[in-house]
């Protein structure tokens, strides 16, 4: 008993070794594109200030270009220009507090403090003031290059300048590549709604638990989907490389809107559902709706990587849309079981509004309650 315990335990060690072996490695892989672009931007920044403009050690032209890009997937424009200018900020406020207080203990204090008060004045945002403190340290502690504290200014330039124009020029290969968001929230929406049906054919209160608990999982992944998109869509904008993304990433929205609203449907009708099972009844004909509903929002998930999938969208929630009136249902007779017809209602609604039919041919296809 206690080899075979042991044995167990090994096993699970090497599984779980794998495991962050194989999560360290997609770290990696994701991250590989900001890794590139940083690189390529640091090194033209550190010739720009060594070789044309002549500075002996443009330390700080490194460290802003590094700062301002930084390995988030929010590369968005305004983020980096927000940081530049905060990092710009911080090495002003300490070239010009060194030239008049000269450098010391006391003068670190006094640069840092003031540094950080006039950062929180320009802007709201603590990694702006982060930014420009760290700046400010450098040039307060760094003995003065030659020509005096402020080459360091031109240096923390230099490196806004650059990080700007690579963000533009050397996009990250990664900006439109959202799909991973997508599909993982789809990919939960169908568990959730398949494991409702399941709870509904069984009468099976633990299922709805359970489907209830993948239902709530969603907001965390809206959140995600619309930061990375919201980035993409920022990036593009300001790319000159990147302009035929507008067309997809427009379609993009379109789903993300539609996948908001499915989300707070399905977590609607989770609710209803984990309440409605607890008398234990089988309901096989609420189960077949919403068999049905998984087809439709399957179909929604793939519809921007193939148009072929809006079409069939469209004329699976259409055949879902007829069947959505509660004496069409097979037992469902009591007003909880009726409601959850009505919400499914709202579900198809919107699915259809977002596969292209207008508002009053969405109602049109649903039959009268």
């Amino acid at each position: 008993m206690a080899e075979s315990r042991d044995a167990l335990a090994r096993l699970e060690r090497r599984i779980r070794r794998r495991m962050d072996a194989r999560i360290a490695a997609q770290r990696v892989l994701r991250s590989l594109p900001a890794i590139v672009q940083i690189v390529v931007a640091v090194v033209s920044a550190y010739a720009i200030a060594a070789f044309l403009l002549g500075h002996e050690l443009p330390l700080v032209a490194v460290t802003v270009t590094i700062a301002a890009l930084g390995l988030s997937r929010d590369a968005r424009p305004r983020r980096v220009l927000e940081t530049v200018v905060g990092i710009t900020v911080g090495i002003a406020v300490a070239a010009v507090l060194v030239l008049m207080l000269g450098q010391g203990v006391w003068q670190i204090a006094v640069i840092l403090a003031l540094t950080l008060v006039v950062a929180r004045a320009v802007s709201p945002s603590a990694g702006f003031a982060i930014a420009a403190a760290v700046q400010s340290m450098l040039v307060a502690v760094l003995p003065p290059p030659e020509g005096g504290v402020f080459v360091r200014v031109l240096d923390g330039i230099v490196g806004a300048v650059v990080a700007l124009a690579v963000t533009a020029l050397i996009p990250r290969l990664d900006v439109l590549r959202s799909r991973g968001e997508s599909r993982a929230l789809f990919s939960v929406l169908e568990q959730s709604l398949s494991g409702l049906a399941e709870a509904l054919r069984r009468g099976d209160e633990p299922a709805a638990d359970l489907a209830l608990a993948r239902s709530r999982r969603t907001q965390p992944l809206i959140d995600e989907w619309t930061q990375t998109l919201d980035s993409a869509r920022a990036v593009v904008a300001y790319s000159p490389w990147l302009r035929r993304g507008r067309v997809r990433l427009a379609a993009e929205a379109e789903q993300l809107a539609a996948a908001d609203l499915v989300t707070r449907h399905v977590r609607s009708i989770a609710r209803r559902v984990d309440i409605l099972v607890r008398d234990g009844l089988e309901r096989p004909g609420l189960a077949g709706l919403i068999d049905e509903t998984v087809v439709v929002v399957r179909a929604l998930g793939r519809s921007v990587d193939d148009p072929a999938e809006r079409d069939r969208a469209r004329l699976l929630g259409l055949a879902l849309a007829g069947e959505l009136a509660p004496d069409r249902v097979p037992g469902a007779v009591t007003v909880p079981d009726q409601v959850i017809v009505v919400l499914l209602r709202s579900l198809v609604f919107d699915v259809l509004v977002t596969v292209g039919l207008t508002p009053d041919q969405a109602r049109q296809a649903l039959p009268p309650l």
